[in-house]
């Protein structure tokens, strides 16, 4: 099949267009530096052409609000009615977990905004929602760190590797499309400020964490429960302390 990997460039699209190539899918990668720009239509039409499945890892340039709002609106306006013309059979949006949860964080009205643009278009669909990477460990530390210590709250936490959301991104893409949502969560579970100690106590840094009960992340204030499924999730493979030692 042939599939188009919008945010082929990024740190899940590279190792998914790896993985559709060796399975013998044609991928074309969409992205600017490639001569598909969703924002502007540039190369949008010819990369559709033949094409069955649209995988959507796009991201707007910055999380702020407002800048997310207009690339997600804009960039899902040109996709579907691209798409429409093209006859594509599955257009799959990798989302987040939470993210009906949380609307008072411009950047999760954003990817609603996303969401819905897909679901209402009559195009064939599969939404993922995906908790955190275990990858974005290190920049809980960074943000949330002050000289030596790591302030970090004691919400629910949840994280995935990224190698299981590569896997899941294209399993989901090449089944036929749920038309609704589907959430991947990591197999462990536990408040987030353990995570963060574990991986500092791993790397040997000297800080230290300062757990809370603000129930906040990266500054927002979050329901307790925001970041991990409220239901049924498929789990991924790699456990954190499995990811840690090899990170």
């Amino acid at each position: 099949m042939k599939v188009l990997v919008i945010g082929g460039t990024g740190l899940i699209g590279k190792d998914v267009c790896k993985k559709l190539e060796s399975a013998g899918h044609q991928v074309i990668v969409g992205s600017p530096t490639r001569g598909v720009d969703i924002l502007t239509g540039k190369g949008l039409e010819e990369a559709l052409e033949g094409t069955d499945i649209v995988i959507d890892l796009s991201n707007s340039r910055s999380p702020d609000g407002e800048t997310a709002l207009h690339f997600f609106s804009t960039a899902g306006k040109n996709l579907v009615a691209a798409e429409k013309i093209a006859n594509v059979k599955h257009h799959l949006i990798l989302s987040i977990v939470g993210v009906p949860l949380a609307q008072h964080i411009g950047y999760l009205q954003a990817k609603k905004l996303q969401e819905d643009t897909i679901a209402t278009s009559g195009i064939p669909y599969t939404i993922i929602r995906s908790t955190q990477f275990h990858e974005h460990i290190s920049t809980i530390i960074a943000v949330q760190g002050e000289g030596k210590e790591v302030h970090v709250s004691t919400v629910d936490y949840q994280p995935i590797a990224v190698a299981d959301v590569v896997s899941y991104v294209v399993k989901f893409a090449l089944e036929e499309p749920k038309n609704g949502i589907v959430e991947i969560a990591g197999p462990d579970r536990g408040p987030m400020n353990e995570f963060v100690k574990k991986y500092l106590d791993e790397k040997h840094e000297d800080k230290v964490v300062v757990a809370n009960e603000d129930n906040k992340y990266m500054f927002f204030e979050i329901p307790r429960s925001l970041l991990v499924p409220a239901g049924d999730f498929c789990p991924g493979e790699i456990r954190f302390d499995d990811w840690k030692k090899s990170s």
